[in-house]
């Protein structure tokens, strides 16, 4: 027996509903940052060996990506609210079973089954608000702060890590999770209505296999290819098998009347020009945002906390952006928004490369809050993606947007990091011990100067000046991007796209 389309839900309930999402959202993407801070702290307790480091950092994201299709659609058959309950529920217990991590393997066990709740939760929370708001003007609205919520998780991560690695062990920053968890499922089950697809087909297996074998593979490959170069055996291998397996399955769903994952929705085209802008917002985002925190860190000498909130404006900026973005396409189309908020954020970008040299705080700042303001666009393209998209399909249409996030972030972080590493690498002249050190990174060269006394002083000014250049550098690649991104979401996007009015699929 399927459950067609719920009753409406009350006004009240809805919004509460929301709340309840969005500090769900919030959590999750919060916990994405909070590792790279809590990361030297685990190092220093667990010495980890550099393969088992990579894997803390990478084993969330694998599983994540990897997931990401299969819960979606399983939620769609089995219900969206007890596919979110569950990854709380998971996500509860892998931040808790954190106190009993006491090697690399362990906490790296932890990151993966933190990743299989986060794959539960972040495209659930997205279908959800596509079933609560049947009013598209309600649903940006809605949609508005859900993508506010997300900016602040990315930007308290840092800062409530710093705070709790100030006065408590790395452990906290895991088990910061778990009473709000607790919350989330409390108030959940009482606020949320259960939806399902009416009509969801027969389960396909193989597809199923397909997309986790492609995902992995694929976000395996990417960033060992930013690790290791294009000649990497380990990526080649894997770039093979994901571009098989994906092909594979991409054929399989566009066969199928009821597939796993509906691609079919990129006919349209406002759905294809949220998932793009998405796309390039994260590329750029992840590789800068990630050089930014380092170079506060180790070239400025901000402590952690100190970076946390100086890297705030991002997030103040899209707080007040994300809720304002509906009302203001409704103003000057949707269109101007979503290629505005692109390039927006690629003039911040931009103002990083021309700021004059030695690069300071100031010029930051003020990219900082410009990449917040252009981030507000997110709001409309989820509006987009989610409208473009009848409801029964609308964890396909979750699955993807997350999908397009995930993606973004590791290609960002493998190919600007490439660039940043490549430049970096290209000024630092030292032939001295511990120089495969001081060529691998600014931390490492910062080690071999400590431990060369007076001697060092020259070394480490050379290393921040060339990671400061190397910073530069990217945010101007980045803001290539970005330009590039805009110009195809204007090319994308119907001129006339309102993403308040009655559904486009």
């Amino acid at each position: 027996m399927t459950i067609t389309t719920p009753p409406p839900v009350s006004s009240r309930r809805r919004w509460a509903g929301l709340a309840v999402l969005s500090a769900s959202v919030l959590l999750v993407v919060m916990d994405m940052t909070v590792l790279n801070v809590a990361l030297p702290a685990i190092s220093a307790d667990l010495r980890p060996e550099s393969i088992e480091l990579l894997w803390m950092v990478d084993a969330y994201a694998l599983v994540l990506s990897g997931l990401l299709v299969t819960v979606s659609a399983l939620g769609d058959r089995w219900g969206r609210k007890r596919m979110l309950m569950t990854g709380f529920a998971v996500f509860g217990a892998a931040s808790l079973a954190v106190l009993a991590a006491g090697s690399p393997l362990e906490v790296i066990a932890v990151r993966a089954l933190l990743g299989v709740g986060g794959a539960m939760i972040m495209p659930s929370t997205l279908s959800m608000i596509r079933n609560l708001f049947t009013d598209p003007r309600e649903r940006a609205k809605a949609l508005g702060v859900w993508s506010a919520m997300a900016a602040v998780g990315a930007a308290l991560g840092p800062v409530v890590a710093g705070v709790l690695l100030e006065h408590f062990s790395w452990h906290a920053a895991f088990l910061v999770n778990v009473p709000v968890m607790v919350l989330a499922i409390a108030f959940g089950l009482f606020l949320l209505p259960e939806t399902r697809n009416p009509a969801p087909g027969r389960w396909d297996a193989l597809a199923t296999l397909l997309s986790m074998a492609g995902m992995v593979t694929l976000v395996y490959a990417i960033k060992n290819f930013g690790k290791y170069g294009l000649t990497s055996p380990g990526a080649l291998v894997a770039a093979v098998v994901a571009v098989v397996a994906l092909g594979w399955f991409a054929v399989r769903c566009l066969r199928r009347p009821d597939p796993l994952l509906e691609l079919r929705l990129f006919r349209s085209p406002p759905f294809s020009a949220g998932v793009m802008t998405a796309l390039v917002t994260s590329i750029a985002m992840a590789a800068v945002l990630l050089l930014l925190a380092q170079w506060m860190q180790l070239v400025q000498g901000y402590g952690p906390l100190e970076t946390g909130i100086r890297l705030l404006p991002a997030a103040l900026a899209a707080v007040v952006a994300s809720p304002l973005a509906p009302s203001l396409a409704a103003r000057v189309g949707a269109r101007t928004v979503l290629a505005g908020g692109l390039a927006l954020t690629g003039l911040a970008f931009l103002l990083l490369c021309v700021a004059p040299s030695p690069l300071g705080y100031w010029p930051v700042a003020v990219a900082l809050t410009l990449i917040g303001l252009g981030n507000g666009s997110l709001a409309i393209a989820s509006a987009a993606i989610m409208s473009g998209s009848p409801a029964a399909k609308s964890g396909s249409a979750a699955a993807i947007e997350e999908t397009s996030y995930e993606l973004g972030g590791a290609l960002g972080v493998a190919v600007l990091g490439s660039v940043a590493a490549a430049a970096y690498r290209g000024e630092v002249a030292y032939a001295g011990p511990g120089a495969d050190a001081v060529r691998e990174s600014l931390g490492g060269a910062l080690d071999v100067a400590r431990e060369l006394g007076t001697a060092g002083g020259r070394l480490a000014e050379q290393a921040t000046a060339a990671f400061t250049d190397s910073l530069v550098l990217t945010s101007g690649v980045a803001a290539l991007v970005l330009a590039l991104g805009t110009v195809a979401v204007w090319w994308l996007t119907p001129r006339d796209l309102d993403v308040s009015s009655a559904d486009h699929h």
